[in-house]
């Protein structure tokens, strides 16, 4: 039975079929099956909808046992894929721009390029290629020996062991940065790995770290060596990180508690006021200033945000966070001298 709707994934084989077809050589299901690696069924319900749906002239001839156009030259316009379709796409892959040094990027890649082959000798296809721009941003690589058998073990709830190298340093909490001041050279970890999360062009891994006893944030980008155990775990079924950083978005790191930040903003404050920095914020006008408040469990990350204004924002609770703050304006200071 031919199909009504043709679905996002046989776009690209719908147009293989036009090819195998217009090129003459008579191509049978079976034949189109094999060097498409799909099965006979799929290639006989896309013939099916091409004829019925894009009035597409195929018949079968019999003596050459192939499929052929009655006339020779009919191909497949894009006519049948929408405008928002083909911007959504070409949309998708600029997108990607984001992941450009992680090993997903070229495999995702390759796969839109595909579907969207067919659609490259349509005029005017592409116009917002040079007009809708994602700039590229400083972002961090990621050496396909740590992703693929982080992802192979995350698959398979297996554990992992590997070398790790201190980055920065953390301030303690659940999903702090798993580094001090004291520890410079690698070290062995065996985790449980939980999530993979991405933060800002950098990739994390969270996961129960054995030797500690607790949850704990990895760089991938100061893993190495890392091997898949065949020892397996299991992750409680109401686990997920993102119920973690009190309903705030400040990125990946969270501490174990929650608390109700209350930020005031200075001078051009617009910017602020249009963005949704927690889902239960509130945004309050005085004369010269804002106030946000939301509760969140991201304090490094809010004390990172409220720094990166300057002279434009400062806390005003709670009050061992404003005391906080003060610390690392004194010792910015201290720089300056």
């Amino acid at each position: 039975m031919p199909r009504k709707k043709l679905p996002k994934t046989a776009v690209p084989r719908i147009y293989f079929i036009d090819r195998e077809i217009a090129s003459g050589k008579y191509p049978n299901a079976p034949a189109m099956a094999k060097k498409y690696e799909t099965s006979i069924s799929s290639i006989n319900r896309d013939i099916a909808y091409m004829r019925d749906m894009l009035d597409a002239p195929i018949e079968y001839d019999f003596f050459k046992k192939g499929f052929y156009y009655t006339e020779p030259t009919f191909r497949l316009a894009a006519a049948y894929v929408s405008m928002d379709d083909i911007l959504a796409l070409g949309m998708a892959k600029s997108l990607l721009d984001l992941y450009r040094d992680t090993p997903i990027h070229e495999a995702a890649l390759n796969l839109l390029e595909s579907i969207s082959a067919p659609l490259k000798g349509e005029k005017n296809i592409e116009w917002f290629k040079d007009r809708i721009i994602i700039p590229r941003t400083a972002s961090v690589p990621v050496n396909n020996k740590v992703w693929e058998p982080i992802v192979r073990a995350l698959k398979d709830n297996k554990k992992i062991c590997f070398q790790y190298r201190p980055g920065h340093y953390g301030q303690g909490g659940i999903a702090q940065p798993e580094v001090t001041a004291t520890r410079k050279k690698s070290e062995s970890r065996r985790v449980c790995p939980y999530q993979l999360l991405f933060d800002k062009t950098a990739w994390y891994l969270f996961a129960r770290d054995e030797n500690r006893a607790g949850m704990r944030m990895f760089a991938l980008s100061r893993m190495e060596g890392i091997s898949v155990l065949e020892e397996s775990f299991t992750i409680p079924h109401d686990f997920d990180y993102r119920t973690l950083n009190g309903t705030s978005y400040f990125g990946v790191y969270a501490g174990a508690q929650s608390q109700k930040f209350v930020i005031e903003i200075f001078g051009n404050s617009g910017w602020v006021q249009e963005r949704i920095w927690a889902a239960e914020q509130t945004i309050q006008e005085t004369d010269n200033s804002i106030i946000v408040s939301f509760v969140s469990s991201q304090g490094d990350k809010v004390l990172e945000w409220i720094l990166s204004q300057g002279p434009h924002a400062r806390p005003r609770a709670p009050k061992d966070f404003v005391e906080q703050w003060k610390q690392a304006v004194q010792a910015m200071g201290k720089l300056a001298v």
